[in-house]
């Protein structure tokens, strides 16, 4: 799994200094994600990530749009945490995987430049927070 998150974030990076992907980073974020990295690139064509900062700290978080019809946001910090179900049934429980297709998407999102930027003050932040 380290082998696997040292590749992808030197992917990330690679994405973030040019702010488009290549037909290389696909492939390789493919391999490295498999069907994760496809229906993450189908939320972020769909416009369905959000980047909620507070103000006036800048501190931010992600809200991404799940799937299913009834299209919830789940809370995402990319590295780190998602709300959704596969977060903690896969990633978590079962140690298969190294990040759900929300977190994947808010990367993707945030290296290309494709999501919404939403502010919002730092005690709503802190409200979404506690929701946790």
């Amino acid at each position: 799994m380290a082998t696997t998150t040292s590749v992808a974030e030197t992917i990330w990076e690679q994405i973030r200094s040019t702010r488009s992907v290549s037909d290389d980073h696909l492939s390789i974020l493919n391999f490295l994600f498999g069907k994760n990295f496809e229906r993450a690139t189908r939320i972020v064509d769909e416009g369905g990530v959000k980047r909620v900062s507070g103000i006036p700290s800048r501190r931010s978080l992600f809200l991404v749009v799940g799937e299913s019809k009834r299209k919830e946001e789940y809370i995402c910090f990319p590295q780190h945490l998602c709300t959704c179900y596969s977060f903690f049934y896969d990633i978590v429980n079962r140690g298969e995987q190294i990040c759900c297709k929300h977190q994947i998407a808010a990367q993707l999102a945030e290296a290309v430049g494709a999501h919404q930027e939403v502010e919002v003050t730092d005690e709503q932040l802190a409200l979404m927070l506690s929701k946790l």
